[in-house]
């Protein structure tokens, strides 16, 4: 008989909520996560009495009740309203497109001028579908909004010219002919109140962890120990890419800590220049509206993803999609593997999501098996 119910890879927002309700039902769990610490990318620490986000911002937002009660056993979520500015050439511009954004490019006032503009700027396709980013976007926002405040952000972001990517990435560009800066249109959101790594030392709370322990070089011995296996880690890993390589964007964070107690009076701050090398200022302390005497910063720097980054974004052209597929028969193969959350499933994922997903994953397996 196997010493564990479950074997769980990756100590991140999935792999932890589904090993909590398992064990809260008496199922043994066994989690382990590579890194020196849980939470995966959510993961926060505190430098000058700030709360880090270690690996990015981090804002939750849902619509789902369920999901934002269920979050908030384990912290109280405070009120923070992501309201981002974008930077173009020493200009500050509202996110997302919004009346303040019409009006700082145009000195419009009304909803009637900025549409007017966006309507005499957008490229008339004449009936046939965008072939790529840089034609999807203006045929839907016009010249001004592209040029100063997406072309230099996505380009660095993805790492190629706006012609060579796919039209989906950007299907739809939110316009809102309203004063509203509030980047989601989500009932909830917010930044739990000292942090988010507290969520994850409560939610494995009496549950053995591994820490330092990378599965695959030792996924025998490892599997040998558990009936099933919860799977966080990239698909194509798992299968040593015999099939190839999935494509990933991945960012390098550099952080500063800095001797003022307020750098830039916004808690996110996107550089939408080509030239400039990084895509965003995060200022940490902003997120729970710190008086802290210093501040902590980070620059993150796009770019592709080697074997030892960090994978961020899946690339979702038609090359990966289809080597996904093949990957994704591969593991219907397997009866006791369960490949879940961002890399699992190769899915850019909001953290509500991920919530949802596990919730729903963990319903399922405890149904079958009651």
């Amino acid at each position: 008989m196997a010493e564990f119910d479950y074997l769980i890879v990756g100590a991140g927002l999935y792999g932890s909520i589904f090993a909590h309700e398992m064990h809260k039902r008496g199922r043994r769990c066994l989690v382990i996560e590579k890194r020196s610490h849980l939470g995966g990318n959510c993961y926060t620490e505190t430098l000058e009495g700030i709360q880090v986000h270690k690996y990015g911002a981090h804002i939750f937002h849902t619509s789902n009740q369920k999901v934002w009660d269920y979050m908030n056993q384990f912290a109280e979520f405070n009120r923070y309203t992501n309201s981002p500015l974008a930077r173009w050439k020493d200009q500050l511009y509202n996110l997302p497109f919004n009346m303040n954004t019409f009006h700082q490019l145009w000195g419009v006032t009304t909803p009637r001028e900025a549409e007017a503009i966006i309507v005499k700027q957008r490229l008339d396709l004449q009936g046939r579908e965008p072939t790529n980013l840089e034609e999807q976007a203006l045929s839907l926002v016009g010249v001004d909004i592209y040029e100063r405040l997406i072309r230099g952000y996505t380009e660095k972001q993805w790492g190629r010219s706006c012609r060579e990517l796919p039209a989906s990435i950007i299907r739809r560009l939110p316009l809102r002919f309203t004063f509203d800066n509030n980047y989601f249109n989500d009932t909830h959101q917010g930044i739990p109140i000292g942090g988010y790594t507290q969520i994850f030392t409560k939610l494995l709370d009496g549950i053995e962890v591994r820490l330092h322990t990378d599965y695959l070089p030792q996924r025998e011995s490892l599997n040998a120990l558990a009936t099933q296996i919860v799977y966080t880690g990239p698909i194509d890993a798992y299968f040593d890419y015999q099939l190839g390589h999935l494509e990933y964007r991945s960012l390098r964070f550099e952080n500063e800590v800095l001797e003022i107690p307020n750098y830039q009076g916004n808690a996110v701050i996107n550089y939408t220049e080509r030239e400039t090398p990084y895509t965003r200022i995060i200022e940490h302390k902003h997120f729970e509206f710190g008086t802290q005497p210093r501040t902590v910063i980070t620059r993150e720097y796009p770019l592709a993803a080697s074997y030892s980054d960090e994978p961020y974004y899946p690339v979702n052209n038609t090359a990966n999609q289809v080597l996904l597929a093949q990957y994704q028969n591969l593991a219907k193969a397997l009866s006791n593997v369960c490949f879940a959350g961002r890399l699992g499933e190769y899915q850019y994922l909001d953290m509500h999501q991920v919530v949802e997903k596990a919730l729903q994953y963990f319903h399922t397996e405890y149904e079958k098996e009651t």
